[in-house]
């Protein structure tokens, strides 16, 4: 009886969450507190499933992300970016995607989404264009990229620590279908924006006559937030070997320009993005009330049963899956889920189950605004701006590239088995 009140609770918030009538962050507070008040999960199990590992590398990054913006290093960069794209659709698309799915696949995608988006914003606003087109991609690029190697998508390094696996293992069976899938998913993405990513021809003949240089704040202030956020990318790519997590890296660098950036304490904190950390919080109770009362664990039940032990059926299975459920529950629990199912149904020296696993889940994160972490960032950035990315708008994207992905997953999964 609780497991269906739960999964009721969590389809009627999903489904409010859609409509858009009530803000996102209030409906999912108002759920979480009433699986709570309901006895669907209690006080501390809602409080060991909230991810605070998740929210601090946010608040911290956010910190981070403000201090660069005060620096101007943000309009800097855009303007150079807009002044080597002379405008040019292709070259706008291709460049901030590409770039954006390098630095998830390296640093992680809710990282790249908070330094990304805010140049985007400056130079959609320099050229004269809608940015939501080019940060839709850029989100559909982050989860793609960070697909492909173990440290850029949560999910990868669930299965990294409950199979095994090594670095070099994710680089080289699920770094080649990510590669292909971002080419095709942002060929796709081209078409269908490139009339939305025309510039205004008068914008395009002013950009030589703008001077980047002059947005920069301080030298001071240049200096001592590229170091600090320089010094923080680089624990990112660290942070393995120096057995610290991602969100220690970030909130000992927001710390530390805290510490040493003489300012008030109040503005960066205010810049802190808590309508997006509060709606993770309340996100994380629900998903926690399912993992609770069973759910998850039924549905992972239901697909070791269903393939009755075909290889085949199994790999694809779980991905098709994966990439499903991802879609409208996040991929963090589910893959921790998932992980001992896949465990005891992958033979001794066959490890597509587990690829295919990290296929759907990462690209299942593309499916809708709620499915990954970098999708809520993104959107409560492009909120916080003054704009507005509805769940409908991003679904209409969300869709097609999901399943445009997956084909390329599901092909290279098929290889991978012909092989094994």
């Amino acid at each position: 009886m609780e497991e269906a009140i739960a999964i009721a609770l969590f389809a009627v918030v999903l489904a409010i969450v859609a409509s858009e009538r009530i803000h996102r962050t209030k409906i999912a507070l108002a759920g979480a507190a009433l699986a709570v008040l309901l006895g669907l999960i209690n006080a501390d199990e809602a409080i060991e499933h909230i991810d605070w590992a998740v929210l601090g590398l946010l608040a911290g990054m956010m910190i981070l992300v403000w201090g660069a913006e005060q620096a101007g290093i943000f309009t800097y960069a855009a303007i150079k970016v807009a002044q080597w794209s002379r405008g040019r659709p292709a070259a706008l698309i291709f460049g901030l995607t590409g770039a954006t799915a390098v630095l998830s696949a390296f640093l992680d995608n809710v990282t790249t989404v908070l330094l990304i988006v805010p140049i985007t914003f400056v130079i959609a606003d320099a050229l004269d264009l809608d940015p939501i087109p080019l940060v839709v991609a850029e989100i559909i690029a982050s989860n793609i990229g960070g697909a492909a190697t173990l440290i850029g998508d949560p999910p990868n390094i669930i299965i990294a620590a409950g199979s095994g696996l090594g670095f070099n293992d994710f680089l080289i069976n699920v770094g080649p279908p990510a590669v292909v899938a971002f080419a095709v998913v942002v060929a796709g993405l081209f078409f269908a924006y490139r009339k939305q990513l025309r510039p205004n021809p008068d914008r395009v003949s002013q950009l030589d006559s703008l001077n980047a240089a002059a947005s920069l704040g301080s030298r001071r202030q240049v200096i001592t937030i590229s170091a600090v956020l320089g010094l923080t990318i680089l624990g990112f790519f660290a942070h393995q070997s120096l057995h610290l997590e991602p969100a220690t890296i970030a909130l000992s660098g927001a710390a530390l320009f805290l510490l040493i950036g003489n300012l008030d304490i109040e503005k960066p904190l205010e810049a802190i993005e808590w309508p997006t950390l509060f709606f993770f919080v309340g996100l994380f109770v629900l998903v926690g009330a399912l993992q609770v009362n069973g759910t998850l664990d039924r549905v992972a039940d239901l697909l070791r049963d269903a393939t009755e032990g075909d290889p085949t059926a199994q790999a694809l299975g779980i991905a098709w899956l994966s990439a499903i459920v991802s879609g409208f529950v996040d991929n963090i629990p589910f893959t921790a889920a998932m992980v001992p199912v896949v465990d005891e149904l992958s033979p001794p020296g066959d490890d597509t189950n587990w690829w295919a696993l990290s296929i759907g889940a990462c690209y299942g994160g593309n499916l809708t605004l709620i499915a990954a972490s970098a999708n809520l960032v993104a959107s409560g950035a492009v909120t916080r701006a003054g704009r507005s990315l509805s769940f409908r708008r991003f679904l209409k994207v969300g869709i097609p590239a999901t399943m445009a992905s997956m084909l390329v997953g599901t092909v290279w999964l098929l290889i991978l088995l012909q092989i094994a």
